[in-house]
């Protein structure tokens, strides 16, 4: 769940800064987990749980609590993985494949998604339950394989490992909310061990990029929770903030015997007198039951929308709106209706200057998380919201788009998403509509690497950058597919098939100068034949060392994938070393080494039971370079290798 969503809902709860009876015992390692649990300390809990659950019998409990705490931390991968397994204990709760087929729309996985849906329509007899998600699915799937002429890029120069959301531009200026670098606020959130969130400027350049950024020195960003987010009047001389209200310690959790208290949402109004600011708050704030923020003003500044749950809404949280009054003051909050209201959620609502409201809902049949609707009107009266489709739209949470006045290659503006490829958590995103001169495009066919035979249904998808999602499909009955691609990127292509290992290859567009279609073939290889070994390509140890590195890591986790998809498949993990230095200690470095890459998978959601860590040393060379030849550093690194034999399927 992106911070935004995760920060700006309503009724979190935080822990007071002490702890009753329990706190003060030695607790086991369960009753550990779950206390973290409880406190929303989601990272400590799941390290406690990910043990518990490398047992020959887990607890069904521990795996369901450590697949939500992977769900909270936005680790889908990781959530999927462990969803997988709890759907397969006879005793699992139906309502866990609810869970499963949120998890598999937010990895971009929309056909397993259905399957896990239906299943639950089934079990449960609540069709109706899933008919949005469901609808979402197959919406999704026609989507992502087409996308709409939106180009976005990753504002890279403001984003951070930190969340960054929630653009407002004010002439060459840009408001966003951000949590500051560790160094510049060390004030955090128990919750996630972040500083709490602060507004931030940056300059506006005429190509949308942002640049500069700098933590406002304003008044207003020095209370002591979460600030933002702002936006302004078209003087820039009146503000409205949304900022956290922590209020006095209230619900008391029996199982951890902790005091917790509620965090609840307000409104302010910063009005720009004699070089600072007088704060005013929003006239219907009731932090006590209920949240206001997120607010939005119409073109002409008569009517302020906002989110709210205050009592009378149609869902969690709802879209209101209040009417400037002759006196100036704002009036009552009126609902602004089921149209663009649903039970879910309905966040970040901004007005253009067409009368086009937009806003982000999960009540709606949408990508998976909150995606970005937009419908025309104002006040009660709105046309049927629309989906803004992909790729504005994505498999995670997309929020907060504004916007602005055309850019050189066509209308743009900002959104902020979570979605996978970026360079944090929530990160800012410009975006423009390319109407493209230059026509590239790849084609594309699978096979059978074994056999040649090609191969169909195969989920084709096409990432740029840092594994960001581009387009998916399914190849054809003749094992064909085809994507347009955009000039001067970088791609990678990657085949996956229930059965079969996984082919992927990389292809660029950089330096073509005119039309073109590339070519590319993906052979993927069978698993079904016992004994078979596949060699896992680029698994490097640093010299002398067992740990698994990071880029290890995303290479294993293909492997983990491969063992989720397969839940038969059983493999021994084989590492291996080059000849030099004494043989018996070779033999041990390597079955550390493949005992780590066995850690690595149960630490991901794969059953111990299905692993075989085995240490061959310098035993199976595959080249001339024994003990005593003179070998090249490059023949010495063929034959330090991982991989992994089909053992049974």
């Amino acid at each position: 769940m992106n911070k935004a969503f995760q920060y700006l809902m309503t009724s979190a709860m935080l822990l007071t800064p002490f702890q009753l009876v329990k706190a003060q015992e030695q607790p086991g390692l369960r009753e550990k987990a779950n206390q973290h649990y409880i406190s929303s300390r989601y990272v400590k809990a799941a390290s406690i749980y990910v043990k518990l659950a490398d047992a020959k019998k887990p607890r069904l409990s521990d795996l369901e609590r450590l697949a939500d705490c992977y769900l909270k931390m936005s680790d889908y991968e990781a959530a999927e993985n462990w969803y997988a397994r709890i759907i397969e204990f006879p005793d699992s709760k139906t309502e866990n494949l609810i869970s499963y087929g949120a998890v598999l729309k937010f990895n971009s996985r929309y056909a397993e998604a259905k399957k896990v849906l239906q299943q639950y329509a089934e079990k449960s007899g609540d069709a109706k339950g899933v008919a949005n998600a469901l609808a979402g699915c197959d919406s999704a799937l026609v989507w992502i394989a087409k996308p709409t002429g939106h180009k976005l890029r990753n504002e890279s120069a403001v984003n951070t490992a930190f969340a960054e959301f929630g653009v407002f531009p004010i002439g060459n200026k840009a408001y966003y909310v951000a949590e500051p670098d560790n160094g510049l606020l060390k004030k955090k959130d128990g919750r996630t061990g972040n500083p709490f969130l602060r507004i931030y400027t940056a300059d506006r350049n005429p190509d949308q990029t942002l640049t500069a950024k700098l933590i406002d020195k304003s008044a207003f960003n020095k209370e002591a929770y979460h600030i933002g987010p702002i936006i302004s009047n078209k003087k820039g001389n009146l503000l409205y903030i949304t900022r956290t209200y922590i209020g006095k310690a209230g619900a008391r959790s029996k199982a951890a015997q902790l005091n917790l208290r509620t965090r609840n949402l307000e409104l302010y109004m910063y009005t720009a007198e004699n070089g600072g600011y007088t704060a005013s708050p929003f006239p219907y704030n009731h932090v006590q039951q209920y949240s206001v923020g997120h607010a939005a003003l119409s073109q002409d500044e008569q009517t302020l929308y906002f989110v709210s749950d205050m009592p009378g809404g149609f869902g969690h949280t709802d879209i209101w709106y209040s009417e400037l009054q002759s006196d100036g003051k704002w009036g009552q909050p009126i609902n602004a209706g089921p149209e663009i209201n649903t039970p879910g959620d309905e966040m970040f609502p901004f007005m253009n200057a067409e009368g086009v409201l937009y806003y982000s809902s999960n009540g709606l049949p949408g990508m998976g998380g909150l995606d970005i609707f937009a419908a025309k009107g104002a006040k009660r009266t709105w046309s049927r919201p629309l989906n803004l489709k992909y790729p504005v739209n994505s498999a995670a949470d997309d929020f907060a788009f504004v916007t602005t006045a055309a850019a050189a290659d066509g209308p743009g503006g900002y959104l902020s998403s979570n979605r996978k490829g970026g360079v944090g958590d929530d990160d800012i995103y410009s975006f423009s509509t390319v109407n493209p001169k230059m026509i590239l495009a790849l084609q594309g066919v699978n096979l059978n690497r074994k056999t040649t035979d090609l191969l169909s249904e195969v989920a084709i998808t096409l990432y740029s950058g840092a594994r960001s999602v581009v387009a998916k499909q399914s190849s054809k009955h003749d094992g064909s597919f085809f994507f347009e691609l955009e000039k001067e990127t970088d791609y990678t292509l990657l085949g996956q098939k229930t059965g079969f290992y996984s082919d992927s290859v990389s292809l660029s567009t950089k330096g073509l100068t005119q039309s073109d279609t590339l070519k590319v073939t993906l052979r993927l290889e069978p698993l079904f034949e016992k004994g078979k070994t596949i060699a896992l390509q680029n698994i490097h140890y640093d010299f002398d060392k067992d740990n698994i590195r990071k880029d290890a890591a995303k290479i294993l986790d293909e492997l983990v994938r491969i063992m989720r998809d397969n839940p038969t498949l059983e493999i021994e993990l084989g590492s291996h070393t080059d000849s030099r230095g004494m043989d018996r200690y070779n033999l041990d470095l390597s079955q550390r080494r493949a005992a780590s890459v066995v850690d690595y998978l149960v630490s991901r959601g794969t059953s111990r039971n299905r692993l075989t860590a085995k240490g061959y040393g310098a035993t199976k060379l595959l080249n001339r370079c024994a003990n005593g030849v003179q070998c090249s550093a490059e023949e010495h690194q063929a034959n330090r290798r991982t991989e992994f034999k089909v053992l049974s399927y």
